[in-house]
């Protein structure tokens, strides 16, 4: 009977990791630039003396899903979108040199270019810092310009560090920032183009995590009817082998 529930609660247990997953993904359906998280399962034959014919389930993690999402023109200068394949890099909050699709860029209080979440992005000299009230404009390679009202033309004040790594060696973050598997910061790319006033979505598909997350949902209940088989197998066998 024991093989039974092996199976079962092992089962059980990863099927709610899986559908934390497909809570996430829905959870960010809007937001820009998100990568879904890919999840599965897979069967591993339990270690042990006597546990040769049992079988636990267990999670794989994928990884994330690198299919580019839908590109919205917004018109506004500061967003930008990256066209195809290419990341851009930023500092996260431990320090690293991290990568995201996200093009809504702002400019913080200290005039650096920032994301919304404070995050500065990676210039390929350093913080791109902007001048007070100049009207910012970027480049499709990353050069951020700036425009005083009273100059008739416009000064390079930095260039977005663009970078363009293996997708198998990138890693997702809980931060839903990626990084490579060594921790080393990727050179930069000069194919990678930024298109301005646009900004790349989410790629996560909302009928598809939905129907994901009733399919689980009957997943997980048949597994616990399986326990409940299980149980009640033992005890008519504990009662049979009593008499």
């Amino acid at each position: 009977m024991d093989r039974l529930i092996y199976t079962s609660m092992s089962g059980a247990k990863h099927l709610l990791h899986r559908q934390d997953a497909l809570a996430q993904n829905l959870a960010n359906a809007n937001t820009t630039g998100f990568r879904a998280d890919l999840v599965a399962l897979r069967a591993v034959p339990a270690q042990g003396r006597e546990a040769g014919t049992r079988v636990f389930t267990v999670e794989t993690t994928i990884g994330a899903d690198f299919t580019p999402g839908p590109v919205q023109a917004t018109g506004r200068a500061l967003d930008v979108a990256v066209q195809g394949a290419g990341w851009i890099a930023v500092q996260a909050h431990d320090g690293t040199e991290a990568y995201t699709r996200a093009g809504n860029l702002q400019v913080g209080a200290d005039g650096t270019l920032q994301l919304p979440n404070g995050l500065q992005v990676v210039g390929e000299g350093g913080p791109i810092v902007l001048p007070a009230d100049a009207r910012i404009s970027i480049g499709a390679d990353g050069t951020v310009s700036s425009k005083l009202a009273e100059s008739p033309q416009s000064n390079p004040v930095g260039r977005i560090k663009l970078v363009n790594p293996d997708e198998a060696n990138l890693v997702k973050g809980l931060d839903g920032l990626f990084r490579t598997r060594d921790g080393e910061p990727a050179p930069s790319d000069e194919t990678v183009r930024l298109a301005e006033g646009s900004l790349e979505g989410s790629n996560v598909n909302v009928v598809e995590a939905m129907i994901g997350m009733i399919a689980v949902a009957r997943q997980f209940e048949m597994q616990m009817k399986l326990i409940s088989s299980a149980e009640q197998n033992e005890r008519k066998a504990g009662s049979l082998v009593g008499v």
